[in-house]
């Protein structure tokens, strides 16, 4: 992958990081400050979220899930300009925790994931779209 491919994908790795780490302030620094900002998914609420609804959701999604991880695969970047396309495959895992039967599920995920990013000094999540695989 070229340079500039593997810049992009670093940002999308320290995006996934600052989630696996549970770094709220982090997350929402590597959005796009860009009002259009939007993201979307096939977990509930459906529907297109801003900048400030993703944050929310991100914060309770990561807060009902222990032992998170993920892996990235079947990267391809495309890169125009001060904009970026990042599309792989995401597996994630971890324990789903239900805090008031205090009991868990171990969860794997395999899903497809596109990241529009833009230059904004450094690269800034635009949008981004994860849907699960079935089966």
């Amino acid at each position: 992958m070229p340079a500039e491919g593997a810049g992009v994908m670093d940002a999308v790795r320290a995006y996934l990081e600052a989630g696996k780490s549970r770094d709220i302030a982090a997350l929402r620094s590597m959005h796009s400050a860009d009002p259009a900002f939007s993201s979307f998914s096939d977990v509930p609420p459906y529907g297109m979220h801003d900048a400030e609804t993703t944050s929310v959701l991100e914060e309770m999604r990561l807060a009902a899930i222990s032992d998170y991880g993920y892996r990235v695969s079947d990267e391809r970047v495309m890169v125009r300009g001060e904009m970026a396309v990042a599309a792989f495959t995401l597996e994630q895992s971890g324990m789903l925790v239900d805090n008031k039967t205090f009991s868990g599920e171990s969860v794997t995920t395999v899903s497809r994931a596109t990241f529009v990013l833009v230059r904004e000094g450094t690269w800034k999540v635009a949008h981004m779209h994860v849907s699960r695989v079935p089966g």
